[in-house]
């Protein structure tokens, strides 16, 4: 039996905590546990959608019928501008990938410029969510023509557009679930846009040049092509089932 004793000096003692056993830096680990509660909230948004979607499937509005507009455009186009949407921020996540990829080879200058095209990608999404929106609530020229019930009486009123009470489109929970679902991951676009503006600013600056890694471009990366991800849910749930 050895008659050696551990020490606070012992570079192996049990205390240690040792050598991550995936190798992932502190950063990243915290980073994918954010990102794995965030994909638990997303995953509730959309299991309660489709939960009211189900109990009201005869008027449930159709996505479809919804939206249809498009810059320049008089006519209606069902989906076309949110599927242009969704290709300008996969694309984004494209030139995130790459500026990830230059980061691993201390390439600055490819850093620098796929993260600049990353960040127009990323403004370029939300400008046209804003855009969504606001035909959204404007509604239709006409309007939509409902009866009901207003302290016992039956009346007849046009509605325009959709909020957070009224919905020209059928059902407001409808419109409750578009501005929560649509708003939250908007939110997580514009967060992630300034966070890269951040990070385009000390790439320029040369900070990670200096550290001799770019990190912090990669765990940026994870969370941007998380929202990517996160997007294609809400796309395939939201508008096309």
């Amino acid at each position: 039996m050895s008659n050696h004793t551990i020490t606070a000096t012992d570079s192996e003692s049990p205390w240690s905590g040792g050598k991550s056993p995936f190798g992932v830096s502190y950063g990243k680990l915290f980073m994918w546990f954010f990102l794995v509660s965030d994909a638990l909230t997303f995953s509730g948004l959309l299991c309660a959608y489709g939960f009211m979607r189900h109990t009201h499937p005869e008027v449930w509005p159709n996505p479809s019928d919804v939206f249809t507009h498009f810059p320049f455009y008089e006519g209606h186009i069902p989906l076309a501008y949110v599927g242009l949407m969704t290709l300008i921020l996969i694309m984004s996540s494209v030139t995130m990938v790459l500026a990830v990829e230059a980061g691993h080879r201390n390439d600055k200058k490819k850093v620098s410029f796929w993260l600049l095209l990353t960040i127009i990608g990323g403004a370029m999404f939300v400008g046209s969510q804003a855009w969504e929106w606001f035909h959204f609530i404007k509604g239709t020229d006409h309007g939509a023509v409902r009866n009901f019930i207003r302290d016992g009486v039956w009346v007849t009123d046009t509605f325009k557009g959709a909020n957070m009470h009224t919905n020209e489109y059928g059902l407001p929970v409808f419109g409750n679930f578009f501005f929560f679902i649509t708003g939250f991951h908007g939110f997580h676009v514009f967060s992630g846009v300034i966070i890269n503006i951040v990070i385009f600013i000390n790439v320029l600056k040369g900070t990670y040049e200096k550290r001799g890694h770019y990190e912090m471009v990669e765990k940026t990366g994870l969370y941007w092509h998380f929202v990517d991800l996160v997007w294609v849910f809400v796309f395939t749930f939201f508008y096309l089932l």
